[in-house]
């Protein structure tokens, strides 16, 4: 049986012995300034307690893209796009005073640089059946819009498809954001809490493992960045550092510390797409679709 790895919540443990929540950057990675859409999202259950935390980006104002396996389960949710939203995190009093991470948006920055959600969904993730179409997208739709200069854009039906049987693919250059863990070990872990970015190689697009649904990439190791828990549904970009095409979002790995290769469920793909953007019509707020991108490679 494969040993697979969510990159989702900040806790390590094994769930149920075979799968746990995906991860943060670690490697070689950099502070991310350049997607200032990429969140820090707080998830809540029904009695408003603190379930865990992922990563994710804004399409427009108000749908945030993440993973599946982030909105399981999760009744309510907080978005922090501070690139420092939990730096200042206080281990005792358990609140960042700057920012309000984890239990509210601080000073003035609801609608702003924070803001809050009942509407969460997900797009069929079941704890890894079918796998390796493991369904495991899912949407915030926020109660106040942000307004940036900027979102993020999605790649279009089959944008990756060439590079499957393409000569050389290994050259292709892809970029993950988000906010997870930097370092995980059997004796301890390092988190800065802030928006990170790192560059990694394609690997496969055709394995067991991906079988056009998951996106390889080499991980960590020898200058090349990687995820890590609390990155899970933060975005996968064709290109380096200054792209804004999503071409995924980061899902599972096969390492509980967070080594070795990467593994992102791919948002190219029609039949997502077209989830994506009717969900965000049916939004309660109304076309929230208004303004969400989607472009070829």
């Amino acid at each position: 049986m494969r040993r697979i790895l969510l990159s989702v919540v900040a806790a390590l443990a094994l769930v149920f012995g075979f799968a746990t929540p995906a991860n943060a950057i670690t490697g070689n990675y950099v502070k991310d300034f350049e997607h200032p859409y990429v969140g820090l999202v707080v998830f809540y259950d029904a009695e408003g307690e603190f379930s865990g935390r992922c990563s994710g980006s804004l399409l427009n104002p108000t749908v945030f893209l993440t993973a599946g396996h982030c909105t399981e389960g999760a009744t309510s949710a907080r978005v922090y796009f501070q690139q420092d939203a939990g730096v200042n995190l206080d281990l005792e009093e358990g609140i960042d005073p700057t920012t309000g991470y984890p239990e509210t948006c601080a000073g003035n920055t609801l609608g702003t640089l924070c803001a809050t959600s009942d509407e969460l969904y997900n797009y069929g993730f079941n704890e890894f059946a079918g796998f390796p179409d493991t369904h495991d997208v899912g949407l915030v739709i926020l109660d106040q819009p942000i307004e940036l200069d900027e979102y993020g854009v999605l790649a279009a039906d089959g944008s990756l498809d060439e590079l499957a049987t393409r000569r050389g693919q290994q050259a292709t250059t892809f970029t993950a954001s988000g906010y997870g863990l930097s370092y995980s070990s059997p004796v301890g872990v390092e988190s800065f809490r802030e928006r990170l970015m790192a560059q990694a190689k394609l690997t496969n697009l055709r394995s067991a493992n991906t079988d056009g649904y998951n996106l390889q990439t080499n991980g960590n190791g020898n200058g090349r960045g990687g995820t890590c828990s609390g990155d899970s549904g933060g975005p996968v970009f064709y290109g380096g550092y200054e792209s804004n095409l999503i071409v995924a979002v980061t899902s599972f790995g096969m390492n509980e510390w967070c080594r070795g290769t990467d593994f992102a469920y791919r948002t190219d793909r029609q039949e997502v797409i077209d989830w994506i953007l009717k969900i965000a019509r049916d939004a309660d707020a109304g076309d929230a679709s208004a303004g969400i991108e989607v472009v070829p490679v």
